[in-house]
């Protein structure tokens, strides 16, 4: 049964991030863009079998592996991110097709690392797959705060309240 909630979880978690990421959406550099990776890697970290007991070096070594195409993808999932200064000076964001290609290119490195498991006969947990998307989320989330950070640019010496342009009426005079 956990392995089919592990499973859920990561197609949840996955189709919940793509869509809204082909959508446009504020990037916001003060948010709390590490909680969502934190979760997934404290939820790949508390499950046993992250490694092969009978293969422990080459489990390890298929993890290492798992973790670089993690990274890797966040990297280049943030770069083909397209991001733009609204008039009000928030940042926006949407992925593009070359951020599809990005997610179709992952997918295919992490089914052949599968593969070499499988034909190693290594036992493959499917916490190592949390734990890669953990990785890919934390780069991309944290590469896109610092590209709205140097978009956005030094803060306005005043900023303008509510109402600064706004026309007075004129005081009429008592006579």
């Amino acid at each position: 049964m956990a392995g089919l909630l592990d499973a859920l979880v990561i197609a949840a978690v996955a189709v919940l991030v793509i869509v809204r990421q082909f959508r446009a959406g504020r990037v916001d550099a003060d948010r709390r863009w590490w909680v969502l990776p934190g979760i997934l890697t404290v939820t790949a970290l508390r499950e046993p079998g992250l490694l092969d007991a009978r293969h422990p070096t080459t489990s390890a070594l298929i993890l290492g592996a798992e973790l670089i195409v993690g990274l890797a993808m966040g990297a280049a999932w943030a770069r083909t991110t397209r991001l733009w200064v609204e008039a009000d000076g928030s940042v926006w964001g949407k992925s593009t097709g070359a951020s599809a290609a990005v997610w179709l290119a992952g997918i295919a490195l992490r089914l052949g690392l599968f593969g070499l498991g499988v034909l190693w006969g290594v036992h493959q947990h499917s916490s190592a797959l949390i734990l890669g998307l953990a990785a890919t989320l934390l780069v991309r989330s944290g590469l896109l705060a610092l590209r709205a950070q140097a978009l956005r640019g030094p803060a306005p010496a005043q900023v303008p309240a509510y109402g600064d342009h706004a026309p007075r009426a004129a005081r009429k005079e008592r006579v």
